[in-house]
């Protein structure tokens, strides 16, 4: 017998007045999804990307590359290409189902046995593939970045589990759904840098397009966190009543470390930007030296940083190439 299948209000209301139910019927076999993941990412690093591909596409820019800049190199492809597939894939079933009339066991097609339950899971196991695939990948990783990783796989999978004996946790549902929104805001905020990081591999030398990417890349990761922060405690807030006492300690937590990475990331994007922005200072002004509008004296004592910039501008490019701001 098909199950029921659950309506809901539209609008605001909407998650005030979800139903508990099962997030999928693929719920069961969430560690199978999620080793297949894993496989898969192998698969994809081993015989793809440092087969062939990255020799093909990059050359003598690839293989002058140490192991750990390399693997860091490597981690922002797959990182960034698993995101991207996520954003596609789940953007539809994502908004129905957070944000619209749309319950976890609807049908993602009309007469599909797929649902956006189904969908979902999928893809929480895939960003949690991406993530312990990254922590054993790299050779380093910064603490936040760390922390973060870790936080996100714990929840998820969590939640997950938690669903599987709706009886004695009511919170399963909705938890499950705040975890798509902190996925959902993870893939945009985060999508950016990763391709904002390859290019500047590819292209290091394009100081004035650098400096408007990583412009870019810092303000987008900064005002994504905060519209992170709204949406989650609003929808954190409104079901203040549902929650159960370990989920109102928990949730607040996880968000600010979640936050203290992305603004980790925006940071160290800024720092980045000002030193592109330092060198472009430092061609324009040896241009006019060159031209004889200014002395070398008077160029140098306006181009050059304090001490502490400079410091701050070189734990950023190290941090870079070592693979550790995402």
């Amino acid at each position: 017998m098909a199950p029921s299948i659950a309506h809901h209000v539209k609008g605001d209301g909407h998650i005030q007045h979800m139903a508990l139910i099962p997030i999928s019927k693929l719920a069961p076999f969430s560690m199978l999804i999620l080793s297949i993941v894993l496989v898969i990412l192998f698969l994809i690093k081993q015989f793809i990307f440092e087969g062939f591909l990255m020799r093909r596409l990059y050359k003598s820019m690839y293989t002058s590359l140490d192991d750990t800049a390399r693997r860091g190199f490597i981690n922002h492809h797959i990182a960034g290409g698993t995101k991207a597939l996520i954003l596609v894939v789940a953007v539809y079933p994502f908004i129905r189902v957070a944000f619209r009339d749309g319950a976890l066991n609807t049908p993602y097609a009309k007469g599909s046995p797929v649902t956006l339950g189904d969908i979902l899971l999928v893809c929480a196991q895939l960003l949690v593939g991406m993530y312990i695939f990254e922590l054993i990948y790299r050779n380093k990783i910064s603490p936040i970045s760390s922390m973060h990783h870790i936080g996100a796989i714990i929840v998820t999978q969590a939640a997950i589990a938690i669903s599987l004996d709706l009886a004695k946790e009511p919170d399963a549902t909705v938890e499950f759904i705040l975890c798509t929104v902190w996925g959902a805001f993870d893939i945009v905020c985060e999508l950016i840098p990763h391709i904002a990081i390859i290019i500047y591999r590819i292209y290091p030398n394009s100081h004035l397009f650098l400096s408007r990417l990583f412009l870019f890349a810092c303000i987008s990761t900064f005002f994504g966190t905060i519209c992170e922060t709204i949406v989650i405690f609003y929808l954190f807030g409104s079901l203040w009543n549902q929650w159960q006492i370990a989920f109102k300690v928990v949730t607040p937590l996880l968000h600010c470390a979640f936050s203290a990475t992305q603004i980790h990331g925006s940071r160290i994007f800024y720092l980045m930007w000002r030193k592109q922005i330092r060198i472009l200072a430092e061609e324009a002004k040896a241009f006019s030296c060159e031209k004889g509008n200014v002395s070398i004296g008077e160029t140098l004592n306006e181009v050059t940083p304090s001490a502490t910039e400079e410091k701050k501008e070189h734990i950023a490019v190290v941090e870079v190439q070592a693979g550790g701001i995402i």
